[in-house]
């Protein structure tokens, strides 16, 4: 029995582990119940004794292999199969052998002890059939099927020696004649492995390298099966479980067999994903027999030719790879990242070669994340099918993204400098490429195969966790006083042009991404050119508004992708706004900045209020005129901009802020300044008649959002405590002027706001000024109100809080509170 218990039929333990199990055909116990077997079992005696053999009898001998995992068969049941097999009067239908030849097989895999003498007649009665029936008839199920029989009793551990020799002579022919049907027929693959496996692991050496060589040349072959990332899988399962076999049961003279002719020399004829593979078993079976009571000198020579092979094969790939640049039109080459990708994670990180740490990188790039190959296959005529999309999102390579990931940034920290920088310059090209990419799919698709778009972006979403993670590891390495401030700036400016590449992708918060972006804008802000290549690197403003394809109908404000990069710059850049020229500023912010305040994302309108404030507070006192002179320009636009999409695009908590950043940083007695009062209130005064103001009570509601107008009033209100003492007066003027035309409801509610802001009011300066203009406007408004309580004398007798607030009295003690 195998030496892992709990593997009793080797061929279903493999096709559970591979890849894709719905491509082969899993025997499951159907519901036949306990008659109906030993009915079967009874006609198949009937058959013997009336030397006949009928549809009948095959349906019975169905109903029994259907049942493989509850069937017990015991020996004078396999004395009966004999029988039948070697019966000169029974005439049987070709396609029952395969199923007699399965009831043997359940038959010596289930007993405990098998007979030999079963096995030594089944031998005979074998040998007469191949002879006679082997060309006959559709021989594939003939030939997996005997291949398992065969290697199933060649690793009974009851056989005679003689006869598992007889029995690997026997497999060793067939095996080598036919095995080009698995080309035709790959679904048998999982059978036929088991039976070499079972033979791999006998006590016997005989044809031992013939098997190997046979096994390994299959996919080499003309007419041999397309290997694929299953058939990879399965025979790293396979490898270890022959090799846990041979080194628990001490046949290490097999062992070493095994490594010699496998690892030990270049066969051109071995396919190199099943020689990688098959060191990836052989290295999972050492590291599992570390605490079985084998010699470690042992386990570690097998691991060291494990590994050594692997190193070599990963070596050579690198080198084809660096040196041709390309390797997705090899699909030899692609077979094998796939399996190092696999191999790694079967097997755990177990080398700290920088080969294997650029071959993940190529593997992760190309066969984990392969979008700049799939967007490619979109715009060559529509090639790339929604089914092949979600055939890769469901496969297991991809589900073990995370797992790989992790063994890729800890590959990472063990590689020499030069390969880091190989890999690193690899993921930063590789940021862009889907960038690019992804905005033109993006357009392309957006509306006709939106659910397509959908599943790609699911991969780049993969993508992006696997730059952040990686970006992480790059700059704890790097971001410090072992490396120059050069290198430390240019590793730090490819990071956040990288990230905003992928910026559309972040859909979930996390904490790498921002220890990331926190490090290296620390280490960018210190250096003025770094920040202004940052700045540079930006979107042009005619990218921005023409689209990738310069089509017509481009319109930027529906371009997600790119909205999503740009909101990146708006939101990093204040963070070094200080260190930022004006002129970097001038040519390539400020165009973007005010593209975007019209952008009908209220969150991107607000990055870019936010970044104009922030550049309007820059500087100091003694800044030069020529920055000064820019500032003052560049209101007149903000200010006209800002007004025109209020309120229906303007974020009014955007405008707020860059009003401030304004009022605050432009020179004293400013034009700007002037022009952006009279502006606010020409808007304000507009929004107040446009709304129904005078409607009862309407400036007394406190519930929900406040309209449009009353915001923009409570802006107005905060500027006479921001503006300079210069413009102070005429900013008086025009809120005395608006306020006077407002409905009484609303008077009263600015007035009382005045006043409590007043009162509050530390400003020596400008208090007393505003006390007197206070004042004076409660009484305008006052009179006002005074001559038109006569025609609604009736009516405020029976509305005493209307007659009450229409008091001019009542405005004579609330200026008290002065």
């Amino acid at each position: 029995m195998s030496a892992q218990p709990g593997i009793v039929f080797l061929e279903e333990w493999l096709k559970r582990k591979c890849i894709n199990p719905d491509k082969f055909v899993t025997r499951k116990s159907n519901s036949s119940s306990a008659r109906a077997i030993i009915q079967a079992w009874a006609d198949l005696r009937g058959s013997l004794q009336n030397s006949s053999f009928s549809q009948r009898h095959l349906q019975s001998l169905r109903t029994l292999v259907d049942s493989q995992t509850s069937l017990h068969v015991a020996d004078p049941q396999a004395r009966l199969v004999l029988g039948i097999l070697s019966s000169s009067n029974i005439s049987l239908p070709y396609e029952s052998y395969p199923l007699f030849f399965r009831l043997l097989y359940i038959w010596v895999r289930k007993a405990s002890k098998p007979t030999a003498a079963i096995i030594d007649s089944a031998m005979d009665v074998l040998s007469n059939l191949f002879s006679s029936q082997f060309d006959s008839g559709n021989c594939h199920a003939f030939f997996s099927e005997s291949v398992l029989l065969l290697g199933s009793f060649s690793f009974a551990s009851s056989a005679f020696e003689s006869t598992k020799t007889f029995c690997l002579d026997l497999l060793s022919r067939v095996f080598v004649e036919k095995r080009q049907v698995l080309g035709s027929f790959t679904e048998l693959l999982p059978d036929v492995l088991a039976g070499v496996g079972y033979a791999l692991s006998s006590s016997v050496t005989v044809h031992y390298v013939t098997i190997l060589d046979s096994l390994f040349e299959i996919w080499g072959t003309k007419d041999g099966p397309h290997g694929n990332i299953s058939h990879g899988l399965m025979i790293l399962y396979l490898t270890d479980w022959v090799m846990s076999n041979l080194i628990n049961f001490q046949l290490l003279n097999k062992v070493h067999i095994f490594l010699q002719e496998t690892f030990g020399t270049s066969k051109e004829n071995y396919t190199p994903f099943v020689v990688f593979m098959a060191a990836a078993g052989v290295l999972r079976a050492a590291n599992r027999s570390t605490s079985s009571g084998v010699k470690l000198d042992i386990v570690s020579r097998i691991r060291t030719c494990a590994v050594v092979c692997m190193e070599a094969l990963v070596s050579d790939l690198v080198s084809q790879a660096l040196r041709f640049k390309v390797l997705r039109n090899d699909s030899k080459n692609r077979l094998l990242l796939q399996c190092v990708l696999l191999g790694l994670v079967r097997t755990g990180s177990f080398s700290s070669n920088s080969s294997f740490f650029v071959c993940l990188a190529l593997a992760l790039l190309t066969e984990m994340f392969p979008l700049p190959q799939l967007y490619e296959s979109v715009f060559s005529s529509g090639r790339l099918k929604l089914n092949e999309v979600k055939e890769h999102v469901d496969s297991i390579l991809f589900k073990e993204a995370g797992v790989i990931t992790g063994i890729f940034c800890n590959q990472y920290l063990s590689a020499d400098e030069e390969n880091k920088n190989i890999v690193e310059n690899f993921l930063w090209q590789y940021c862009q490429d889907v960038y690019f990419g992804y905005r033109q799919v993006a357009l392309l698709l957006k509306g006709k195969a939106n659910e397509l778009l959908e599943v790609l972006e699911k991969i780049a979403e993969s993508a992006f966790l696997m730059v952040v993670v990686f970006a992480l590891a790059v700059t704890k390495h790097k971001l410090n006083s072992k490396f120059s401030q050069e290198m430390q700036m240019e590793v730090s400016l490819k990071i956040l042009i990288s990230f905003s590449c992928m910026e559309y992708f972040r859909h979930v918060r996390l904490p790498e991404y921002m220890e990331t972006i926190r490090k290296v804008v620390a280490t960018v802000n210190k250096n003025e050119y770094a920040c202004t290549c940052f700045v540079n690197s930006m979107p042009s403003y005619s990218d921005l508004t023409n689209g990738p394809d310069q089509k017509s109908n481009y319109l930027w404000s529906k371009d997600e992708v790119q909205t999503a990069r740009v909101l990146f710059y708006l939101r990093v850049i204040p963070t070094f706004i200080e260190c930022l020229p004006s002129l970097a500023f001038k040519n390539m912010i400020a165009p973007t900045v005010f593209l975007y305040l019209e952008h009908p994302n209220g969150k991107v309108a607000q990055a870019s209020h936010s970044l104009f404030a922030a550049f309007m507070s820059m500087g100091k006192e003694s800044e030069e005129n020529d920055i000064a002179s820019f500032k003052e320009q560049l209101v007149f636009h903000y200010i006209q901009r800002s007004l025109l999409g209020y309120p229906g695009i303007t974020p009014f908590e955007g405008m707020a802020s860059g009003v401030v950043g304004l009022v605050q940083h432009v020179p004293a007695g400013s034009p700007a300044t002037y022009y952006c009062i009279q502006s606010l209130v020409d808007k304000a005064n507009q929004l107040c008649f446009e709304a129904n103001v005078s409607e009862a009570d309407a400036w007394k509601r406190q519930q929900g959002e406040p309209e449009p107008s009353k915001k923009l009033l409570g802006l107005i209100l905060r500027l006479v405590f921001l503006v300079d003492i210069q413009v102070l007066p005429k900013l008086m003027q025009l809120l005395a002027q608006l306020v006077t035309k407002l409905p009484q409801d609303a008077q009263d509610a600015v007035l009382n706001e005045l006043y409590s802001q007043v009162a509050n009011s530390d400003d020596v300066i400008r208090k007393p000024t505003l006390v007197s203009w206070l004042q004076s406007l409660s009484y305008l408004c006052a009179m006002g109100t005074h001559q038109n309580a006569a025609s609604k004398e009736s009516e405020s007798e029976e509305n005493p809080t209307l007659a009450r607030v229409a008091d001019p009295s009542s405005r004579v003690r609330l200026t008290a509170q002065l």
